[in-house]
């Protein structure tokens, strides 16, 4: 019964892909410009960490292979949540203007259609450019390119759960879409900082508030080490907070008023 649903979850999944899929590519040339300059981007600001790390070797245990695979990790977990959950990005808003109403009417649980409502076109590039640096820089043999494509999937179940829970904060304080963007760049900073340069209290924040470091520490330990144990420890700590994120968006759904919008959805 458990597989039949996650069975169920899956093809609901790649139905809402697809169909956000079609619909972006609709507008081809404006979906290519916007990846390619999230490409591009993420490019730049690699070259700017590598070249600053050689200049600078504030972090001895780690090389220049170490800190690309920390943002081919990050921007293809990344990309890969918000090519499948993209309107996570949007939930703040969606709560806080009373849209939520029309994806009340849809069947099965209201979180399921609501955060595969959207891609982030922007996404692609994240996610194109993570496994083409991992592959053309780091140049892995079979089971470091297995791990790390199991990797992927972890940090894209964190990075989704934060931005639920980032959203879901709409809830509790009103509009708090501004707040929920300014979590989601903290968490994207602090994810792209080797793990090792924070020590103390600012650690702890990491493994709570910022989950930061099952993004930048165990997933790269597992990956320096081709270690399970800690590949464990990294899925361990997304799904658990992705659990923590579906009991704050379903605690704070109890508060919400609807907004008494007449809504037609396709």
């Amino acid at each position: 019964m458990f597989f039949a649903k996650i069975l169920n979850y899956i093809r609901l999944a790649i139905a809402y892909v697809r169909l956000n899929w079609l619909s972006h590519i609709e507008y081809r040339n404006a979906f290519y410009i916007e990846a390619a300059g999230m490409f591009l981007n993420n490019v730049i600001w690699l070259v700017f960490w590598v070249y600053f790390f050689k200049a600078f070797p504030t972090v001895p245990t780690w090389t220049s292979s170490d800190v690309i695979t920390l943002w081919a990790i990050s921007a293809a977990g990344w990309g890969i949540a918000f090519v499948i959950f993209g309107n996570c990005r949007f939930l703040a808003n969606i709560i806080s203007t009373g849209q939520l109403d029309a994806w009340m009417l849809y069947p099965r649980h209201l979180l399921s259609h609501l955060i595969l409502g959207k891609m982030k076109p922007s996404a692609f590039g994240d996610m194109v450019f993570g496994f083409a640096m991992y592959l053309f820089f780091v140049r892995p043999d079979f089971p470091h390119l297995a791990l790390f494509c199991i990797l992927t999937v972890s940090v894209a179940i964190l990075f989704t759960g934060f931005s639920i829970v980032a959203g879901s904060l709409s809830f509790f304080l009103g509009n708090a879409e501004s707040l929920a963007l300014h979590l989601e760049f903290a968490m994207i900073c602090f994810c792209t900082y080797p793990a090792p340069i924070f020590e103390g209290r600012i650690r702890w924040l990491l493994y709570t508030v910022l989950p930061a470091l099952f993004v930048s520490y165990y997933p790269i330990e597992a990956l320096r080490n081709l270690s399970i144990e800690q590949a464990l420890y990294a899925f361990a700590g997304s799904l658990a907070f992705a659990s923590i994120a579906v009991y704050v968006f379903y605690f704070g759904l109890k508060r919400y008023e609807s907004g008494n919008l007449t809504v037609m959805r396709g």
